[in-house]
């Protein structure tokens, strides 16, 4: 008897794939990574980092600053990385790849200014394993501006120092 091999959906493989990108990360704070598909093929891929040149997290140190969601709770957020989702993104304009129509994967809800990004990027379709603990408005402007949102695992990413 031969074990018949099962291929991943085409949602698993690229989210697979962004996780893997996401092993890159140089922040210990979720390591996310990010992959833009268009056609089934990958465009560009991004994982959370500082700056080309500027020193990382995981060389210095976070930078962290605090935020006071609406719901009252206070959330920790570093802010000498770039997203995944926004690196991805710039990545694509820095080597003059369109990414307009495409789907981008990633590892939770992108936040919102990702979200923002991702709208006016012209990206259509969202595809996240996880759910993010800040990521209610992320979702409201996704749906606003019809681009399609799932999310695989409708459990919230934990991550350190949350």
């Amino acid at each position: 008897m031969t074990d018949i091999h099962k291929r991943p959906s085409w949602d698993e493989y690229f989210l697979a794939l962004a996780d893997m990108v996401g092993s890159r990360g140089t922040c210990d704070r979720g390591r996310s990574g990010c992959v833009i598909t268009k056609d089934k093929r990958i465009l560009t891929t991004g994982y959370v980092g500082a700056p080309i040149g500027l020193p990382h997290c995981d060389e210095v140190g976070h930078e962290m600053h605090k935020v006071m969601q609406e719901d009252g709770t206070e959330s920790n957020h570093c802010v000498r990385t770039a997203h995944a989702e926004q690196n991805a993104i710039n990545n694509s304009a820095r080597d003059g790849v369109a990414i307009k129509g495409s789907t981008l994967y990633c590892k939770m809800t992108p936040c919102f200014r990702c979200a923002q990004s991702i709208v006016n990027s012209g990206i259509i379709r969202v595809v996240a394993m996880k759910d993010y603990h800040a990521g209610k408005k992320s979702k409201e402007i996704l749906k606003q501006a019809g681009v399609e949102f799932t999310i695989i695992d409708e459990s919230v990413e934990s991550y350190k120092n949350q």
